[in-house]
């Protein structure tokens, strides 16, 4: 069944840090090539930095990230200028590192959202420390999965909230009578997008306190990014967990292959 075609491609090639628009991109067991390549490592507390710990590491939605020509990464600052490590220490006002393999053992600070809604991204909230990647490929910096699927139906339902602010790595344009949050039935499925690439879905994502924040200088706080979502679309995610505001769907990868803007995405159940 068809249900969408591709109508953005993200990459993100430092963590945390904001990323780039594609129009084409090869994706592998790793995901979209050179996406999360790189991370901070905080220098005190060796773990990950990452902007779920938002009275922290809010400060890394300031930063963009680019994929050099030539490989490598390209980080400028909120004024655009490009940035150094020791600059990205100063501005974030913490000794930071950037990497490109994770330590093992490696974890992440995730403040807990609510209190983050309640009290705002400045207080000082609970946080608990979670292990890295749980179902990605060794090596890699993501939070879980190597892909992440967003469509235009749930971005309509969560009250048109920017996509950016969720940071899919692919946005579907769903058919106009999709309502609501259609990924959710796309769980255990397996999509198709294009003529090569195949996925098995594996999760609804849960929100952290991450879509409430600025994301450099075009889109200001939210709460409403994550507010709506706790109104509109509790889920469990795994089992173990309890319901959480989600959106979009964690995804790996079965078949690599290419993908392009405007490549059909189908489902078989």
């Amino acid at each position: 069944m068809r249900v969408g075609t591709v109508e953005r491609l993200r990459r993100y090639p430092v963590k945390s840090m904001l990323g780039e628009e594609l129009r084409a991109a090869s994706v592998t067991e790793r995901g979209i090539r050179g996406d999360r390549a790189y991370a901070l490592l905080d220098a005190d507390t060796g773990r990950v930095v990452s902007a779920k710990h938002p009275r922290r590491w809010a400060g890394a939605l300031g930063f963009s990230a680019a994929t050099a020509p030539g490989g490598g990464v390209v980080i400028t600052g909120p004024d655009g200028a490009a940035v150094d490590e020791g600059g990205l220490s100063e501005l974030l006002g913490r000794k930071v590192r950037l990497v490109g393999e994770p330590p093992p053992g490696a974890g992440i600070e995730r403040s807990v959202p609510e209190e983050v809604l309640a009290h705002g991204p400045r207080a000082e909230v609970g946080f608990t420390v979670n292990e890295l990647g749980r179902g990605a490929p060794p090596g890699t910096f993501f939070d879980f999965a190597p892909l992440h699927l967003l469509t235009t139906a749930a971005l309509a339902a969560a009250g048109g909230a920017a996509a950016e602010r969720y940071r899919p790595n692919v946005l579907v344009r769903t058919l106009d009578a999709d309502p609501g949050f259609v990924e959710n039935g796309w769980v255990e499925g397996e999509l198709a997008i294009g003529a090569e690439l195949r996925l098995h879905v594996v999760t609804a994502t849960p929100r952290c306190a991450v879509p409430t924040l600025a994301h450099g200088p075009r889109l200001p706080r939210s709460a409403a990014a994550l507010r709506t979502l706790a109104e509109r679309n509790r889920l469990v995610p795994l089992p173990g967990m309890p319901a959480l505001p989600c959106v979009g769907v964690y995804a790996r990868v079965l078949a690599p292959g290419r993908v392009a803007l405007g490549d059909p995405v189908v489902l078989r159940s």
